[in-house]
């Protein structure tokens, strides 16, 4: 389905959920596109790139209605690697501990990274010329949600310090190709060091506001409500808002409940650190964390991308459970246990990465 691999974990098929099974990501900086996690939230628009059009307006000096050849051949083409990740990625791990009624339970694989091409949001924004009262940009996208409450078309917003950063790009191409329908085409908004949620596909408006979106999945969704909260009892404005990521490691082979030789076994990672923030350290314990092994950190293709990670370990018969750690660049690391990190939506797990592993004979 939509051109992804066949042994893709489908979480739902109408809205199209899926991610890729942690070892396919192992081997690639890149994502390939069959691989990338989709993340919808109502079913996938079909739109004509040819009469598509991107209006934008609000507190603007002069509101802009731009096809996508307009975008192609009168602004800057800019290209970055950006991670891009799901604030529920990692989710299962809170189940665990939980029970998360009406939430997919997410494993490790709704991170995925790409190329990406289009233009800067920020040199679309300086030709309409914000008013001096812009404080958000609101993106506004025509797939309706039935998990809205009413129903409603997607959207979201990020603060205009964000938005004329220079980072955030407005793209039609992903991984040097044409951007597929499944992933926002003709154009979408990528917003590095932010959760997927901000990053709206399929995109027909932008708006210059003095206040946040109104839209459900800015002021209602992907906020971070305390343990107790009752998710279907919370409003607009209720919890903390989710934006930039928060660090997190995975660890993607051997995957939780492998099965291998007695012997040196190679673990391979990821690890993302969100808006402004690098991975610095990562950490390996065989132990449940009374010792700890600093990995391997691989390239870093860029200031907005993961970074891959990987250690060889001597294994024992029976089983070990391997656990992973990061640290960014300001130092700060990762809690313990999904308990201390648990709430009634499931996002944001950002405790230590466990794989249980038995080897034998």
């Amino acid at each position: 389905m939509w051109g992804k691999r066949d042994d893709m974990v489908v979480h739902g098929s109408e809205p199209y959920n899926a991610e890729a099974p942690p070892g396919a990501l192992a081997d690639h900086i890149l994502t390939p596109l069959d691989t990338f996690y989709s993340r919808n939230h109502g079913p996938v628009p079909d739109l004509d790139p040819t009469s598509w059009r991107l209006r934008v307006d609000g507190l603007v000096e002069r509101p802009l209605t731009l096809s996508l050849e307009e975008l192609r051949s009168e602004f800057s083409e800019v290209t970055l690697v950006a991670t891009l990740q799901c604030a529920g990625n990692r989710r299962a791990g809170l189940v665990e501990v939980r029970d998360i009624p009406g939430e997919d339970p997410w494993g490790p694989g709704a991170t995925s990274t790409a190329r990406w091409s289009g233009v800067g949001l920020a040199e679309v924004l300086a030709r309409a010329g914000l008013f001096p009262g812009a404080a958000h940009i609101a993106f506004a996208a025509p797939d309706v949600s039935e998990l809205a409450d009413p129903p409603q078309p997607y959207g979201a917003s990020i603060p205009v310090a964000k938005a004329v950063g220079g980072d955030v790009l407005l793209a039609w191409a992903m991984n040097d190709r044409p951007l597929p329908r499944a992933h926002g085409a003709p154009l979408r908004v990528v917003v590095p060091g932010w959760i997927g949620a901000r990053s709206v596909k399929w995109l027909q408006r932008v708006t210059a506001r003095e206040e946040p979106s109104d839209n459900y999945f800015q002021a209602t969704a992907y906020r971070l409500l305390p343990p107790e909260a009752d998710p279907a009892k919370a409003g607009p404005g209720d919890g903390i808002s989710l934006g930039p990521v928060v660090l997190n490691t995975a660890i993607l082979s051997p995957g939780d409940g492998a099965r291998t030789w007695p012997g040196l076994t190679r673990i391979t990672g990821y690890a993302y650190a969100g808006d402004g923030r690098t991975v610095a350290r990562v950490d390996v314990s065989l132990d449940g964390g009374d010792t700890w092994m600093q990995a391997d950190l691989g390239e870093q293709v860029g200031p907005w991308a993961w970074r891959h990670w990987h250690t060889t370990v001597e294994l024992g018969e029976g089983e070990t459970v391997i656990v992973a750690r990061a640290w960014d660049s300001a130092g700060a690391t990762q809690p313990e246990s999904p308990r201390h990190v648990w709430n009634p939506k499931g996002y944001a797990n950002t405790s230590w990465s466990r794989a249980r592993v038995t080897c034998a004979p």
